[in-house]
């Protein structure tokens, strides 16, 4: 049968444009196992194992430790979710975070704070001339911050003094400063529409001057719209009189990795919203992952993935049955051996496992299409689809035992509809988790939904078949769907068409 690709798929709009539909919760791996070329495996899940004082807005690891701030406090995280709070730093939304050799620097509310854990204290630094701090990093010895129109350095013997004159400005374009990065020892001044590179030339004064010939003609939209990502910038922003882009910045250049389809869905968020985003960089089993946390999902643009399928890899990665929401995996901390999260809409800290895909307890959906399978106008039946996958790692529908003597067959496929999950110590299986397929013949309408069992727990020779799937006059797009419980890796999928005779 011939071999029908999954890595990304093909829908339409209204506007008569052909869109790309990239995987929901499923993570593209390129490997050649004989099967196919690559392959698709469930997003990580998120796993609580403790409650901070408030809704998570940054972290870091210094020194072995993790530290976050949470609601308005400065805490650490241990291995296993306990939490101590060692400090107030006040403010509201995400904070930058960044440290020197002896001192951790915070910056929240427009205020720099620095906690020494020598002493056990946290001091916040009140000279005047330092203004408002958007943004702060740590580079040779200085503590430098932005107000969004100047770059201040502390003085390098006290970092709570600013000299009057320990202050300049990113002066090739007139456009706001929004953002500060270090990178190979030089600080990258993200401006709106430029950015402008800068290194340490000493001197009594403001000790840092611009490098002329690494300035970037493209900016970025927000404090924590950036990331260094593989050894270069990322940043979503754009250049003067531009829409809006995700580009990663080196040399003097800006490439950018923003497809056609990313590029429309930014189109579809204002700017305000837009300078809200976090970009995130994990390198990860292979992956070299930029996550771009937008306000309805976060898209994940895989750098390795691209490299090797010669090709540009994006996927969707978004906490909800439904549709799109918000995805409840925030400021990502490699500490303790393993990925520590926030969640953005609770106090509730985790960790990142490959064990399961729900987050939080919760389940999440996943979703994947094909390209358009077309006959060269020919038309055809669609006798057979197979999924080509690794099944038996699913998560069985339960049912209490005490209660399913009055439970006809009727309540019992809604027990399953509605996914009554509660845990007794007698509880038995009353079903499996299912995967749907339908059609599309024109990218805007869909079939209805065909669904078969995604198998029991360990049948590992369970084959994902559909049989008699309807046929094609002109063309045809499939796409497949199911949620975390069915924890399952898809290497191909395979379609068994008989032509149409004209």
């Amino acid at each position: 049968m011939p071999q029908v690709p999954i890595v990304s798929g093909i829908y339409t709009d209204g506007a008569g444009d052909v869109r790309v539909a990239y995987p929901v919760n499923l993570v593209p791996v390129p490997k050649n196992s004989g099967v196919s070329t690559g392959y698709l495996r469930p997003g990580d899940g998120i796993v609580q194992n403790g409650t901070g004082p408030g809704v998570d807005r940054g972290g870091i690891e210094w020194n072995g430790v993790c530290y976050r701030v949470m609601g308005t406090k400065l805490v650490t995280v241990a291995s296993d979710g306990a939490v101590t709070t060692l400090g107030d730093v006040g403010g509201t939304g995400l904070v930058s975070m960044d440290y020197s050799f002896d001192l951790l620097g915070i910056a929240s509310g427009g205020n720099l704070f620095f906690w020494n854990p020598s002493t056990s204290t946290l001091t916040q630094n009140t000279d005047p001339d330092l203004g408002t701090v958007l943004d702060v990093v740590w580079i040779d010895g200085y503590w430098m911050t932005t107000d969004g129109q100047y770059i201040v350095v502390t003085d390098i013997l006290d970092p709570l003094a600013v000299l009057p004159f320990s202050y300049d400005g990113a002066e090739a374009d007139p456009d706001p400063v929004t953002a500060l990065l270090r990178l190979r020892n030089e600080v990258y001044a993200l401006n709106r529409h430029t950015i402008e590179v800068f290194e340490n030339i000493g001197g009594g004064f403001f000790p840092f001057a611009p490098i002329s010939g690494a300035q970037i003609q493209k900016g970025c939209v927000g404090t924590q719209a950036c990331c260094v990502f593989v050894e270069m910038v990322a940043f979503l922003g754009s250049g003067r009189n531009e829409a809006p882009g995700i580009y990663l910045g080196a040399n003097a250049n800006a490439n950018k990795i923003s497809t056609q389809e990313i590029d429309d869905l930014l189109m579809t968020y204002a700017e305000a919203q837009l300078a809200l985003v976090k970009l995130e960089a994990r390198n990860d089993r292979a992956h070299q992952h930029l996550y771009v946390h937008l306000p309805d999902r976060t898209i994940v643009y895989d750098h390795s993935a691209s490299q090797v399928l010669e090709q540009v890899v994006w996927f969707t990665l978004t906490s909800t049955l439904v549709g799109f929401s918000q995805y409840r995996a925030r400021n990502l901390v490699w500490c303790y051996d393993k990925w520590l999260v926030g969640d953005p809409q609770s106090s509730a800290i985790g960790y990142m496992t490959k064990d399961t895909g729900d987050h939080w307890g919760q389940r999440v959906r996943w979703e994947f299409g094909t390209p358009i399978v077309y006959n060269e106008s020919n038309g055809a039946l669609f006798q057979e689809l197979e999924l080509v996958a690794l099944t038996g790692r699913v998560v069985p529908i339960t049912a209490p035992a005490d209660i399913l003597d009055i439970l006809t067959p009727s309540l019992v496929l809604d027990f399953i509809d509605q996914d009554y999950e509660v845990v007794y110590p007698y509880d038995v299986v009353i079903g499996y988790p299912t995967i749907t397929t339908s059609y599309s013949l024109d990218g805007l309408s869909w079939s209805q939904d065909r669904t078969i069992t995604a198998g029991a727990t360990g049948d590992t020779k369970k084959r994902l078949v559909w049989l008699r799937q309807g046929f094609m006059r002109n063309w045809r797009i499939q796409r497949f769907r199911g949620d975390s419980r069915a924890h399952l890796s898809f290497m191909r999928l395979e379609a068994r068409l008989e032509p149409l005779a004209h």
